[in-house]
Protein backbone atom coordinates (compact mmCIF):
# COMPACT_ATOMS: atom_id res chain seq x y z
CA UNK A 1 0.00 0.00 0.00
CA UNK A 2 2.83 2.32 0.74
CA UNK A 3 4.82 1.62 -2.33
CA UNK A 4 1.60 2.45 -4.34
CA UNK A 5 1.15 5.61 -2.77
CA UNK A 6 4.82 6.08 -3.24
CA UNK A 7 4.85 5.42 -7.06
CA UNK A 8 1.50 7.70 -7.45
CA UNK A 9 3.40 10.88 -5.89
CA UNK A 10 6.65 9.94 -7.67
CA UNK A 11 4.44 9.64 -11.47
CA UNK A 12 2.17 13.13 -10.62
CA UNK A 13 5.59 15.03 -9.53
CA UNK A 14 6.95 13.73 -12.37
CA UNK A 15 3.78 14.71 -15.15
CA UNK A 16 3.88 17.91 -13.30
CA UNK A 17 7.95 18.91 -13.78
CA UNK A 18 7.43 17.87 -17.41
CA UNK A 19 4.38 19.85 -18.28
CA UNK A 20 6.02 22.98 -16.56
CA UNK A 21 9.01 22.27 -18.90
CA UNK A 22 6.52 22.01 -21.98
CA UNK A 23 4.81 25.02 -21.21
CA UNK A 24 7.89 26.97 -20.20
CA UNK A 25 9.51 26.02 -24.23
CA UNK A 26 5.77 26.75 -25.48
CA UNK A 27 5.72 30.26 -23.71
CA UNK A 28 9.15 31.02 -25.12
CA UNK A 29 8.20 30.04 -28.37
CA UNK A 30 4.94 31.95 -29.07
CA UNK A 31 5.44 35.08 -26.68
CA UNK A 32 4.86 38.09 -28.16
CA UNK A 33 7.95 40.79 -27.86
CA UNK A 34 6.41 44.08 -26.51
CA UNK A 35 8.19 47.10 -27.05
CA UNK A 36 9.69 48.69 -23.68
CA UNK A 37 8.32 52.15 -24.71
CA UNK A 38 5.19 51.41 -24.17
CA UNK A 39 5.95 51.34 -20.67
CA UNK A 40 7.93 54.73 -21.17
CA UNK A 41 5.13 56.30 -22.84
CA UNK A 42 2.29 55.30 -20.19
CA UNK A 43 4.68 56.26 -17.33
CA UNK A 44 3.89 59.86 -18.81
CA UNK A 45 0.60 59.88 -19.42
CA UNK A 46 -1.54 61.03 -16.39
CA UNK A 47 -3.25 57.42 -15.93
CA UNK A 48 -6.38 59.56 -15.65
CA UNK A 49 -7.97 56.50 -18.41
CA UNK A 50 -10.76 58.76 -18.65
CA UNK A 51 -10.92 57.60 -22.43
CA UNK A 52 -11.01 61.20 -23.76
CA UNK A 53 -8.55 60.40 -26.04
CA UNK A 54 -10.82 58.16 -27.77
CA UNK A 55 -9.20 54.59 -26.47
CA UNK A 56 -10.30 53.30 -23.39
CA UNK A 57 -7.40 53.55 -20.94
CA UNK A 58 -3.77 54.89 -20.98
CA UNK A 59 -1.97 51.64 -21.79
CA UNK A 60 -3.93 51.30 -25.29
CA UNK A 61 -3.24 55.02 -25.47
CA UNK A 62 0.56 54.01 -25.28
CA UNK A 63 0.34 51.37 -27.36
CA UNK A 64 -1.52 53.80 -30.39
CA UNK A 65 0.95 56.03 -30.00
CA UNK A 66 4.16 53.85 -30.29
CA UNK A 67 2.92 51.64 -33.45
CA UNK A 68 2.00 55.34 -35.39
CA UNK A 69 4.28 56.84 -38.02
CA UNK A 70 3.25 60.68 -36.51
CA UNK A 71 1.43 61.48 -33.47
CA UNK A 72 -1.49 63.49 -35.77
CA UNK A 73 -4.73 62.93 -34.76
CA UNK A 74 -3.35 61.37 -31.02
CA UNK A 75 -4.21 63.56 -27.95
CA UNK A 76 -4.29 62.95 -24.68
CA UNK A 77 -6.89 65.66 -23.36
CA UNK A 78 -5.98 65.04 -19.97
CA UNK A 79 -2.40 65.39 -20.06
CA UNK A 80 -2.55 68.44 -22.52
CA UNK A 81 0.04 69.93 -24.93
CA UNK A 82 2.58 69.13 -22.34
CA UNK A 83 2.19 65.81 -21.97
CA UNK A 84 2.22 65.08 -25.45
CA UNK A 85 5.71 66.80 -25.90
CA UNK A 86 6.59 64.34 -23.58
CA UNK A 87 5.29 61.39 -25.94
CA UNK A 88 7.13 63.32 -28.83
CA UNK A 89 10.35 63.03 -26.81
CA UNK A 90 10.00 59.46 -26.03
CA UNK A 91 9.05 58.51 -29.66
CA UNK A 92 11.89 60.63 -31.19
CA UNK A 93 8.49 61.98 -33.26
CA UNK A 94 6.69 65.82 -33.02
CA UNK A 95 3.66 66.70 -31.85
CA UNK A 96 0.91 68.22 -32.98
CA UNK A 97 -0.42 71.70 -32.03
CA UNK A 98 -4.00 70.81 -30.70
CA UNK A 99 -6.56 73.40 -29.99
CA UNK A 100 -6.94 73.40 -26.06
CA UNK A 101 -11.40 72.68 -25.70
CA UNK A 102 -13.56 73.07 -22.83
CA UNK A 103 -17.02 71.71 -22.12
CA UNK A 104 -19.51 74.40 -22.64
CA UNK A 105 -23.01 74.00 -20.82
CA UNK A 106 -25.62 75.19 -23.58
CA UNK A 107 -28.71 76.10 -21.14
CA UNK A 108 -29.58 79.13 -18.79
CA UNK A 109 -32.58 77.35 -18.10
CA UNK A 110 -32.79 78.16 -14.22
CA UNK A 111 -35.96 78.33 -12.16
CA UNK A 112 -35.81 81.96 -12.89
CA UNK A 113 -36.16 81.54 -16.32
CA UNK A 114 -37.81 78.36 -16.92
CA UNK A 115 -39.93 77.91 -13.53
CA UNK A 116 -40.72 74.34 -13.19
CA UNK A 117 -44.67 72.83 -14.25
CA UNK A 118 -44.11 69.42 -12.92
CA UNK A 119 -42.61 67.12 -10.05
CA UNK A 120 -40.05 64.61 -11.07
CA UNK A 121 -40.35 61.83 -8.35
CA UNK A 122 -38.35 58.80 -9.91
CA UNK A 123 -34.67 57.77 -10.05
CA UNK A 124 -32.20 60.95 -10.38
CA UNK A 125 -30.71 60.06 -12.72
CA UNK A 126 -31.33 62.13 -16.31
CA UNK A 127 -30.76 58.84 -18.49
CA UNK A 128 -34.24 57.49 -16.70
CA UNK A 129 -35.83 60.60 -16.47
CA UNK A 130 -35.36 61.62 -20.57
CA UNK A 131 -36.69 58.24 -21.40
CA UNK A 132 -39.85 58.79 -19.20
CA UNK A 133 -40.87 62.23 -19.66
CA UNK A 134 -39.88 65.66 -21.81
CA UNK A 135 -38.79 67.52 -18.42
CA UNK A 136 -40.28 68.76 -15.29
CA UNK A 137 -40.58 72.34 -17.03
CA UNK A 138 -42.39 73.72 -20.17
CA UNK A 139 -39.03 73.29 -22.10
CA UNK A 140 -38.64 69.69 -23.41
CA UNK A 141 -34.99 70.32 -24.74
CA UNK A 142 -33.63 72.13 -21.49
CA UNK A 143 -31.02 70.53 -18.99
CA UNK A 144 -32.73 67.95 -16.34
CA UNK A 145 -30.50 68.61 -13.68
CA UNK A 146 -29.92 65.38 -12.24
CA UNK A 147 -26.09 65.13 -12.31
CA UNK A 148 -25.73 62.27 -14.85
CA UNK A 149 -22.52 64.78 -15.86
CA UNK A 150 -20.87 65.59 -12.48
CA UNK A 151 -21.11 61.34 -11.81
CA UNK A 152 -19.37 60.89 -15.37
CA UNK A 153 -16.48 63.43 -14.34
CA UNK A 154 -13.50 61.85 -13.07
CA UNK A 155 -11.86 65.54 -12.62
CA UNK A 156 -14.34 67.18 -10.45
CA UNK A 157 -14.46 69.61 -13.33
CA UNK A 158 -18.53 69.98 -13.36
CA UNK A 159 -20.95 70.47 -10.46
CA UNK A 160 -24.71 71.55 -10.02
CA UNK A 161 -25.37 74.73 -9.14
CA UNK A 162 -27.79 74.90 -6.23
CA UNK A 163 -29.57 77.58 -6.63
CA UNK A 164 -29.97 77.30 -10.62
CA UNK A 165 -30.31 73.41 -10.93
CA UNK A 166 -27.79 74.11 -13.67
CA UNK A 167 -24.42 72.38 -14.37
CA UNK A 168 -21.22 74.55 -14.20
CA UNK A 169 -17.77 73.49 -15.64
CA UNK A 170 -14.56 74.82 -13.96
CA UNK A 171 -12.39 75.75 -16.80
CA UNK A 172 -9.53 74.83 -14.22
CA UNK A 173 -10.15 71.57 -14.20
CA UNK A 174 -11.86 70.42 -16.93
CA UNK A 175 -9.40 68.44 -19.27
CA UNK A 176 -12.30 68.30 -22.50
CA UNK A 177 -12.26 64.28 -22.19
CA UNK A 178 -16.10 64.35 -23.15
CA UNK A 179 -17.17 62.42 -20.64
CA UNK A 180 -20.08 64.83 -19.45
CA UNK A 181 -20.93 65.30 -23.23
CA UNK A 182 -21.86 61.65 -23.69
CA UNK A 183 -23.44 61.17 -20.46
CA UNK A 184 -25.75 64.17 -20.94
CA UNK A 185 -29.05 62.50 -22.73
CA UNK A 186 -30.08 66.12 -23.57
CA UNK A 187 -27.47 67.11 -25.53
CA UNK A 188 -26.84 70.05 -23.82
CA UNK A 189 -22.84 70.18 -23.83
CA UNK A 190 -20.34 70.18 -25.96
CA UNK A 191 -16.68 70.66 -27.07
CA UNK A 192 -15.86 74.25 -27.75
CA UNK A 193 -12.47 76.21 -28.44
CA UNK A 194 -11.04 77.65 -25.39
CA UNK A 195 -11.12 80.56 -26.57
CA UNK A 196 -8.16 83.18 -26.13
CA UNK A 197 -7.85 83.84 -22.45
CA UNK A 198 -10.43 81.96 -22.36
CA UNK A 199 -12.90 83.94 -23.98
CA UNK A 200 -15.81 82.19 -25.12
CA UNK A 201 -19.24 83.56 -27.15
CA UNK A 202 -22.29 80.83 -27.67
CA UNK A 203 -25.62 80.59 -27.91
CA UNK A 204 -27.17 79.22 -24.63
CA UNK A 205 -29.66 77.13 -25.91
CA UNK A 206 -30.48 74.38 -27.73
CA UNK A 207 -34.52 74.52 -28.09
CA UNK A 208 -35.75 73.83 -31.59
CA UNK A 209 -39.35 75.26 -31.36
CA UNK A 210 -40.58 77.93 -32.64
CA UNK A 211 -40.01 81.95 -31.34
CA UNK A 212 -43.33 82.27 -29.41
CA UNK A 213 -43.35 78.71 -27.82
CA UNK A 214 -40.11 78.42 -27.15
CA UNK A 215 -40.26 81.65 -25.59
CA UNK A 216 -42.62 81.00 -23.27
CA UNK A 217 -41.49 78.41 -22.15
CA UNK A 218 -37.88 79.81 -21.00
CA UNK A 219 -37.07 83.48 -20.74
CA UNK A 220 -33.44 83.67 -22.26
CA UNK A 221 -34.28 80.47 -25.22
CA UNK A 222 -33.14 80.96 -28.48
CA UNK A 223 -36.41 82.58 -30.68
CA UNK A 224 -34.56 82.12 -34.13
CA UNK A 225 -34.92 85.76 -34.97
CA UNK A 226 -32.17 85.52 -37.19
CA UNK A 227 -30.72 88.81 -36.03
CA UNK A 228 -27.38 87.69 -34.53
CA UNK A 229 -26.88 86.01 -37.80
CA UNK A 230 -27.26 89.29 -40.45
CA UNK A 231 -25.34 91.50 -37.68
CA UNK A 232 -22.12 88.75 -37.74
CA UNK A 233 -19.85 90.48 -40.02
CA UNK A 234 -17.12 86.70 -39.98
CA UNK A 235 -20.55 84.21 -41.40
CA UNK A 236 -19.93 82.62 -38.17
CA UNK A 237 -23.57 82.08 -37.14
CA UNK A 238 -26.55 79.63 -38.84
CA UNK A 239 -30.19 79.35 -37.89
CA UNK A 240 -31.44 76.50 -38.58
CA UNK A 241 -35.29 74.57 -37.07
CA UNK A 242 -35.51 78.24 -35.48
CA UNK A 243 -32.01 77.71 -33.27
CA UNK A 244 -28.96 79.80 -34.07
CA UNK A 245 -25.49 78.34 -33.38
CA UNK A 246 -22.24 79.82 -33.19
CA UNK A 247 -19.32 78.16 -35.29
CA UNK A 248 -16.29 78.69 -32.72
CA UNK A 249 -13.96 77.81 -35.60
CA UNK A 250 -15.15 80.86 -37.19
CA UNK A 251 -15.88 82.96 -34.59
CA UNK A 252 -13.27 86.17 -33.69
CA UNK A 253 -15.43 87.29 -30.67
CA UNK A 254 -16.46 90.43 -31.26
CA UNK A 255 -19.35 89.82 -29.62
CA UNK A 256 -21.99 91.58 -32.09
CA UNK A 257 -23.94 89.11 -31.71
CA UNK A 258 -24.52 89.37 -28.13
CA UNK A 259 -25.34 92.86 -28.09
CA UNK A 260 -28.35 92.25 -30.51
CA UNK A 261 -30.02 89.30 -29.27
CA UNK A 262 -33.43 90.23 -27.94
CA UNK A 263 -33.65 87.28 -25.21
CA UNK A 264 -29.88 87.29 -24.22
CA UNK A 265 -29.43 83.89 -25.58
CA UNK A 266 -26.09 84.47 -26.46
CA UNK A 267 -23.56 84.43 -23.81
CA UNK A 268 -19.97 85.84 -23.52
CA UNK A 269 -17.86 84.28 -20.90
CA UNK A 270 -14.38 86.10 -19.48
CA UNK A 271 -14.49 89.25 -21.05
CA UNK A 272 -13.87 92.70 -19.36
CA UNK A 273 -16.76 94.99 -18.93
CA UNK A 274 -17.38 97.35 -21.74
CA UNK A 275 -17.60 101.14 -21.44
CA UNK A 276 -20.15 103.25 -21.07
CA UNK A 277 -19.41 104.23 -24.65
CA UNK A 278 -20.03 100.92 -25.94
CA UNK A 279 -22.43 100.19 -24.12
CA UNK A 280 -24.67 103.18 -25.60
CA UNK A 281 -23.24 102.50 -29.09
CA UNK A 282 -24.66 98.65 -28.97
CA UNK A 283 -28.07 99.43 -27.45
CA UNK A 284 -30.77 97.96 -29.39
CA UNK A 285 -33.87 100.70 -30.39
CA UNK A 286 -35.99 99.98 -27.69
CA UNK A 287 -39.13 100.37 -29.77
CA UNK A 288 -37.60 97.56 -32.02
CA UNK A 289 -37.40 95.30 -28.86
CA UNK A 290 -41.13 96.63 -28.12
CA UNK A 291 -42.64 95.42 -31.35
CA UNK A 292 -40.91 91.74 -31.30
CA UNK A 293 -42.09 91.17 -27.56
CA UNK A 294 -45.80 92.51 -28.73
CA UNK A 295 -44.95 89.76 -31.90
CA UNK A 296 -44.33 86.94 -29.72
CA UNK A 297 -47.65 87.51 -27.85
CA UNK A 298 -49.99 88.02 -30.43
CA UNK A 299 -48.92 85.04 -32.08
CA UNK A 300 -47.44 82.40 -29.68
CA UNK A 301 -46.61 79.76 -32.93
CA UNK A 302 -43.90 82.09 -33.79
Amino acid sequence: MQNTLKYAILSLSAIGTISAIILYFIAQKFKVEEDPRIDAVEEALPSANCGGCGYPGCRNFAEACVNASDLSGLYCPAGGSETMQNVARILGLEAGEQIPMIAVVRCSGSLENRPKTTIYDSAKTCLIASTVYSGDTGCEYGCLGLGDCVVSCLFDAIHINENTFLPEVDQNKCTACNACVKSCPKNIIELRKKGLKDRRVFVSCINKEKGGIAKISCKVACIGCMKCQKECPFDAISVENFLAYIDFEKCKLCRKCVSVCPTSAILETNFPPKKIAELNKETVNPSENKNINSDIEKDPNG
